[in-house]
């Protein structure tokens, strides 16, 4: 379908051409700079598809956090602090953390940005009863450098607000689905694991940052999570 845009379009380019001609240029040289200006709207449309993916991607984790945020039953665990579980049951303590940067570390974050915030939002769902929540956030600073001097290779190290969350539950032993999600990270990922009847067990959420590369190629939180190692009484599971 033409239109004004598209006459407007057709006209300049052919009024582009005829100057071309009238400077002398040659046939092949105009129809060689014709190839480089379409290639570059090819590689212009690629980039705009690929970024695309990558904001429907992301949507599509923000989506699955969301909908694991609602409970679809209440019947598969309840919250204890003490005793121990008897036959049938055991109990699993989940832990997990992440440390960000300080509020506006970060020059083109959003205000609604929840990192350096006093509370980060969780999400757990055990089986289809969820729990969301915040962890608890304080400032913790840990040293950049060694005792030699030398870049610290702890990806913890620096300035920022560390969270953590632990909490306690009884449910039956055997298997269970555990989610775990960050809607301020877009993140989530889930673990299967398997509870010994009337023993505790421990659960954590270790994260895995994202690296830098100067002047040392090292992880570091200021880079945001890459992903979370999950273990289940000190063994991984995932």
């Amino acid at each position: 379908m033409r239109t004004h845009a598209t006459d407007f379009a057709a006209t300049a380019g052919f009024t582009s051409y005829l100057q071309l001609r009238h400077t002398g240029i040659r046939e092949d040289e105009i129809t060689s700079c014709k190839e480089r200006t379409a290639m570059n709207t090819i590689l212009r449309k690629l980039t705009l598809a690929v970024l695309g993916i990558v904001l429907i991607s992301c949507g599509t984790v923000s989506k699955d956090v969301k909908e694991k945020s609602i409970s679809q039953r209440n019947d598969i665990f309840s919250d204890v602090s003490e005793g121990t579980p008897t036959k049938g049951l055991a109990d699993l303590t989940i832990r997990a953390s992440i440390k960000t940067p300080h509020e506006g570390y970060y020059l083109l974050d959003s205000k609604a940005s929840l990192r350096g915030k006093p509370g980060y939002p969780v999400v757990f769902n055990i089986d289809g009863q969820a729990v969301t929540g915040e962890m608890n956030g304080e400032k913790e600073g840990t040293p950049k450098y060694d005792k030699d001097g030398k870049t610290s290779h702890d990806p913890e190290a620096g300035e920022g607000m560390k969270y953590r969350i632990e909490k306690k539950i009884r449910l039956t032993s055997g298997p269970h689905k555990i989610f775990f999600g960050l809607p301020g990270e877009d993140y989530f990922t889930s673990a299967e694991v398997s509870l010994r009847d009337g023993e505790t067990h421990y659960l954590e959420f270790i994260p895995v940052y994202k690296y830098k590369t100067h002047p040392h190629r090292i992880p570091t939180f200021l880079k945001g999570v890459k992903e979370y190692a999950v273990l289940l009484n000190g063994e991984q599971v995932n």
